[in-house]
Order: C-alpha cells, then sequence, then structure tokens
C-alpha cells in the first residue's frame, strides 16, 4: 500500500464529499428556514443529471448541460414549492414525509416515461478529461479535481450569501423566528420559494456533476438522499458549515473505509472473505461515526438545540 494510493483515495473521499455538500447544503437550508422533511431532495438530484445528459446530447456542450441542470432543477423545485410544498408547512411531519414520498414516485415515473428506462450518460468534455499531475507525481483525474474546486467554489458563494446580503439575513430570521420577519414586512412566502429553488438547484448540480462520471438513471438519487440525510444529522440541522464538515467527513470516512478496512482484514484472511468482511463494515463506517457524533452533540457538530 503506497502513499501515493492512500493521497489518491483521500483525494476521492473529498471529491464524494464536495458532491454530498451539494446536495446536503440545500437540504439542511430547507430544513432549517422551512421545518420541512423533503424525501423528494434526491428526486431533484435525479431532475438536474437527466436535464444535463439531455441538453448535452443536444446541443454537445457541457457547460450548457450544467447550467441546465441548475436551471431545470431550480424550477421543478419553486413548481413543487408552490403546488405541494406550500400546503404542507403547518401539517404534522408524517404528512411532509408521505407527500414528498410520493413526490418520489411521481417524479421516478415521469422520468421514466420521458426518457426510458435505459441510462443516459454524459461525457465528460476533451478540456476536463484525462489526468494531471500534482505534486510527488501522483496522477489524479482533472475532472475530479473540478469537482473538488466547485463545491469549494459554492461553499464560499453560500458562506457569502447567508452571512454577507439582506436575502441571507432574510433566511437567517426565518430560520430564527419566522413570524417575526413577516410581521416585519418579508414576504414569507417568496422567500420560502426562494430557499427552496435553491436547495433544488444545488441538488440539480450535483447530480449533473456526477452523471459525468457514472451513469444517469431513474432512481439514483436515493442512495445519495440518504447520505446527504447522515451528513445533516453529523453537521447540524441548518447549517452551512455543518453541511461542508460533515459532507467531508463523511466522504472521507466512506472513501478509506473501503480501501483500508479490506486491506486491514488481508493480513488474516484470505483476500476474498477479507473483501467481503471490509466492505461491510466499511459501508457501516460512517453511520457509527454518526452515532459517535450524537452521544457527544445529540444536535450534530454545529446545530442549535
Amino acid at each position: 500500500m503506497s502513499l501515493i494510493l492512500i493521497i489518491e483515495q483521500m483525494l476521492n473521499g473529498l471529491q464524494f464529499g464536495m458532491m454530498l455538500f451539494l446536495m446536503a447544503a440545500g437540504m439542511t437550508l430547507i430544513f432549517g428556514v422551512m421545518g420541512l422533511i423533503n424525501l423528494a431532495h434526491g428526486s431533484l438530484y435525479m431532475i438536474g443529471a437527466f436535464a444535463a445528459a439531455a441538453v448535452a446530447g443536444w446541443t454537445g456542450s457541457f457547460l450548457l448541460a450544467l447550467m441546465a441542470s441548475l436551471v431545470v432543477a431550480a424550477l421543478a423545485g419553486a413548481i413543487v414549492e408552490l403546488v405541494v410544498i406550500r400546503r404542507l408547512y403547518d401539517r404534522d411531519h408524517l404528512d411532509q414525509v408521505l407527500a414528498t414520498f410520493a413526490l418520489i414516485l411521481i417524479f421516478s415515473e415521469g422520468t421514466r416515461w420521458m426518457f426510458g428506462s435505459f441510462p443516459l450518460f454524459l461525457d465528460i468534455p476533451a478540456y476536463l478529461s484525462g489526468p494531471i499531475t500534482l505534486p510527488g507525481g501522483i496522477q489524479y483525474p482533472l475532472y475530479r479535481l473540478t469537482i473538488i474546486g466547485i463545491g469549494l467554489l459554492v461553499a464560499i458563494g453560500l458562506f457569502t450569501l447567508i452571512s454577507r446580503t439582506r436575502l441571507g439575513i432574510q433566511i437567517r430570521a426565518g430560520e430564527s423566528d419566522r413570524e417575526m420577519i413577516g410581521a416585519l414586512g418579508v414576504n414569507i412566502s417568496v422567500l420560502y420559494t426562494l430557499v427552496f429553488a435553491l436547495g433544488a438547484g444545488l441538488a440539480g448540480f450535483a447530480g449533473a456533476l456526477i452523471g459525468a462520471i457514472q451513469s444517469v438513471q431513474v432512481g439514483m438519487g436515493e442512495p445519495v438522499l440518504i447520505l446527504a440525510f447522515v451528513v445533516i444529522v453529523i453537521g447540524g440541522i441548518g447549517s452551512i458549515k455543518g453541511a461542508l464538515v460533515g459532507s467531508l467527513l463523511v466522504g472521507l470516512t466512506d472513501t478509506m473505509g473501503r480501501f483500508l478496512l479490506p486491506n486491514l482484514f488481508g493480513l488474516f484472511m484470505q483476500p476474498s472473505a477479507a473483501t467481503s468482511v471490509g466492505s461491510s463494515l466499511a459501508s457501516m463506517s460512517i453511520y457509527i461515526l454518526m452515532a459517535g457524533v450524537l452521544l457527544f452533540k445529540p444536535t450534530g457538530l454545529y446545530g442549535r438545540a
């Protein structure tokens, strides 16, 4: 096991964590501001990926595909908020879960009706394909480094939005006391629609970025949704900083666990058994991490009671 291979796996973990951050940031904003449990967030991730694949196939432009993923997912999120979610704010969380689960089924069948059951493929553009040489002679895919860089830029942009702008002040105030900011003249309905559209756009953007690495297919958002919930629990509900730290922890824990544990068990077990046991424990590692965090910080690393 060489040092270069370990560093490459750590970079893979960072890339995976940044993808999770794009999902979790929107979810934590929606839950923190609106108090809404949105199980359909993974469907918006899928919609962004399909929109990007379709536009890339029509135009041949990867940049247009990324823009389409943002716009289409944000529009879909705004429509969902206006038509469905707006009726759920004062309802019990169970009603929110049931309604957004129904949206998963609607989006999945609607996407299958439009695009078919076979996966689509989004090609990495030529200017982002191939490896790049890092210090130490490490060869690493340029596209994965680009995802890490985009994730950092989005994190900086969200921190700036939340802490430095008037909209960010309204979002933070809505998280603390929505009745008061409504009494001060802020249109809370418009604010909720904007926040939901922002979260949906980020999810769709993440789907487009990952669609160039994996295939674009119906149901691709649900496994990522589960991991995004783990991220939010670890980082703390409503905290962008918590979403970033939690995403990096989950990404690195999952990736390094899948890499290190089979090699560790391989020291005293047969290779096939070591791979099976190590992979199983690696799949559990992020949930063990979540349980450990909740033991000491029941609100998450940066959450509030």
